[in-house]
Order: structure tokens, then C-alpha cells, then sequence
């Protein structure tokens, strides 16, 4: 069990486990995931941490196939100066190893900015706290545990 999967037990909200043989090989986590899961790269979301004006980390869930916009990340969260963590930083405050960071269940809430495009979808995809293991659960139950707020991050 992973944090992730005890906090989703714990709060309750429907949810499914999948696993995958995981390739250290791969240069992308999230789109091997969506690969071996068998499904569309738009229902599999990366977890992203992102340092706010070297003061504060936040977790922006992308899909796998985009890219984060710094710049609308900067806006929606208020921040002049964005910039993504270090590794070391990302594997401290949340607990979780760089390629298996969940946006959810980790060691510090940060706060969280979701791609609007997983407001639509009937699941999504994220990781559940290590490589190989994504967890399916319903975008609105994924906001609500991470206390998350929707927004445009993608860039065009």
C-alpha cells in the first residue's frame, strides 16, 4: 500500500488500481503509463511540483502528453517568479520518488492547480505513489481530495 491508496480507502470515493510492468528505460513515466494502461494519454495525468517565487511548492496535474505553461501557472497561482523544484525538494516535502510522485497522499499538502481538461472526463489517471502503480478515480472526487482548484496549464 501506498499513501495515496490509504488516503483514497480513508476518504471513501470509488477508485481502481492499476498496475503495469514499469521500463526504467523510458525517457516518459506518465506516457508509458498510458501506453500500458491501454488508454488515451488524455486521462493520464502527471503530478508536476513547481516552486512559486522560491517560497512555496505547488502540485500542477497536467496530461502526460502536455506541457505546463509556467506563465498560466504564474497567474492562476498569484506568483511572479515560477520555476520547477529540484528533485530533492519534490522527493522531501512529498515523500514520493521522482517518476511515482502522487498528487495525492503526500508527506505535505501542497496546493494543487488541475488542468481544467480532466473536468470533463468521466475518469482519470494518476500516479499512486510509485512507478508502475496509477490509480482511476473521478475528477471530481481527485479536486476534492486535493482541495485542488481547475484552471487552464497546458500550453497552446
Amino acid at each position: 500500500m501506498t499513501p495515496c491508496i490509504n488516503l483514497l480507502k480513508k476518504a471513501n470515493v470509488s477508485f481502481q488500481i492499476h498496475e503495469y510492468q514499469h521500463d526504467p528505460s523510458v525517457s516518459s513515466y506518465g506516457l508509458e503509463a498510458a501506453e500500458k494502461l491501454g488508454v488515451s494519454s488524455e486521462r493520464v495525468f502527471k503530478t508536476l511540483v513547481v516552486s512559486l517565487d522560491g517560497k512555496e511548492l505547488v502540485v500542477a496535474v497536467v496530461p502526460v502528453a502536455e506541457r505546463l505553461n509556467l506563465k498560466r501557472l504564474a497567474k492562476v497561482s498569484g506568483a511572479k517568479k515560477v520555476e520547477m523544484a529540484n528533485k530533492a525538494q519534490v522527493e522531501r516535502v512529498t515523500g514520493y520518488v521522482l517518476g511515482g510522485v502522487s498528487p495525492l497522499g503526500q508527506k505535505k499538502r501542497l496546493r494543487t492547480f488541475i488542468d481544467r481538461s480532466a473536468e470533463t472526463l468521466t475518469s482519470m489517471f494518476v500516479s499512486a505513489g510509485r512507478r508502475g502503480l496509477d490509480v482511476e478515480l473521478h475528477p471530481s472526487d481527485f479536486k476534492s481530495l486535493t482541495e485542488g482548484q481547475w484552471a487552464g496549464l497546458v500550453l497552446d
